[in-house]
């Protein structure tokens, strides 16, 4: 862990709370360098891009509802088919629709800790690592986990997100 918890950003906590109160087995890490991106967040950890869980929200168009992805850093969510999985058009939204939603800013997005609750969806690809790394709240703060203890803990659906 990077420190004490007064030590910590308010999001980094929430994602801690949110993790231990789900049991999660997780190890929150700051990283030296920016991880944004899954490129950034597997060099900063010394993994293969795949192994990067990207939490990306979308946006119904038509019922503007908020949905959590967990994707596989190697994967492109192809948009057609989370439609059809939700049955109406997604569209990508913008920064302060992500915030207000989640509590997060874009780069630091966590599978878990949103203020508001989200249905999430999760990248079948991700179940074939024994771990993977995810945002902990802030584009400088990331856990380590394991995918089955991920998908419990944020009550996702496994699907064909790419």
């Amino acid at each position: 862990m990077s420190g004490e918890p007064d030590d910590l950003p308010e999001a980094v906590r929430r994602v801690e709370i949110a993790a231990l109160s789900r049991t999660l087995p997780f190890r929150v890490v700051r990283t030296a360098t920016i991880a944004r991106t899954a490129e950034e967040a597997a060099a900063a950890v010394s993994v293969e891009v795949g192994q990067i869980v990207k939490s990306l929200v979308f946006r119904t168009s038509e019922t503007d509802r908020a949905v959590l992805l967990l994707v596989s850093g190697a994967n492109r969510v192809d948009t057609r088919k989370l439609a059809a999985l939700l049955g109406e058009p997604v569209e990508r939204p913008d920064a302060d629709f992500v915030r207000e939603r989640t509590g997060f800013a874009i780069g630091g997005v966590a599978p878990l800790g949103s203020t508001r609750p989200l249905p999430v969806y999760m990248d079948r690809t991700l179940m074939g690592f024994d771990v993977v790394w995810a945002a902990a709240g802030t584009p400088f703060h990331v856990f380590e986990t394991v995918p089955e203890a991920l998908r419990v803990a944020t009550y996702a659906e496994v699907v064909a997100l790419s």
